[in-house]
């Protein structure tokens, strides 16, 4: 069964959007969900044309906290200094740093097996999904046009996955449940992605050098520290 191209997916969205913001005579918005400057670089360049950009950086997963907070800190140096995201004046919000959600939505002290697991496994399932599901929320609760997430540019992250995750937000999110519609405005979408592909993953590295970014040896939480 051929695995479907989210690349192409999102090259047809993106072709509407020029002339749609030119219609409502404002771009439209878009919150991305972040984990760090090396993978947000790209992903700005190549989308903040299109889209008034917010990046949510939610990521109770990374270990330790002063890991959290080094690549916290590059990411806001990144967007101080990267011309684009000046110019199109993408915006930061910093939602909470609580690392027991991390291990109480993947529910990894229980299942023991998941602490040794290869990554793309169930474990990173997990925590893209409450990850995701945060971020997600937020956007719906603000109004967002579109919500996606730049963990789809990591080679080591399953855009399959990530993708699956972000329709089924979009699908829960649309269903016609009264007191569901009550809380979020029905408005938002997930924006397709696997930003990867067409050089993508090359461009962040070029990016990174480019600007001085730290990009680290993991991916962020215990496990895959003790197993790098």
């Amino acid at each position: 069964m051929q695995k479907p191209d989210y690349q192409k997916q999102l090259d047809e969205i993106l072709k509407k959007i020029p002339e749609e913001n030119k219609t409502n005579g404002r771009k439209q918005t878009l919150l991305l969900h972040a984990c760090c400057a090396p993978c947000s670089s790209y992903v700005i360049e190549y989308l903040s044309q299109y889209f008034a950009i917010t990046i949510y950086y939610y990521n109770p997963n990374i270990h330790p906290q002063a890991e959290y907070e080094r690549r916290l800190a590059e990411l806001k140096k990144f967007l101080m200094y990267f011309p684009l995201a000046i110019q199109h004046e993408v915006k930061l919000i910093v939602a909470e740093y609580n690392p027991e959600d991390y291990f109480v939505a993947t529910n990894v002290r229980l299942e023991t097996d998941l602490q040794t697991e290869a990554e793309k496994g169930e474990r990173c399932r997990r925590c893209y999904e409450f990850r995701m599901k945060k971020a997600w929320q937020y956007a719906c609760q603000n109004n967002f046009d579109w919500f996606t997430t730049t963990l789809s540019i990591s080679p080591h992250k399953d855009a399959d996955k990530i993708n699956t995750i972000g329709r089924q937000l979009e699908a829960d999110y649309i269903q016609t449940n009264d007191s569901f519609r009550h809380v979020f405005d029905a408005s938002t979408k997930f924006l397709p992605s696997n930003f990867k592909k067409k050089g993508g993953y090359l461009r962040s590295t070029q990016l990174s050098a480019e600007y001085g970014l730290w990009r680290q040896d993991y991916c962020g939480c215990v496990f895959s520290q003790r197993s790098r």
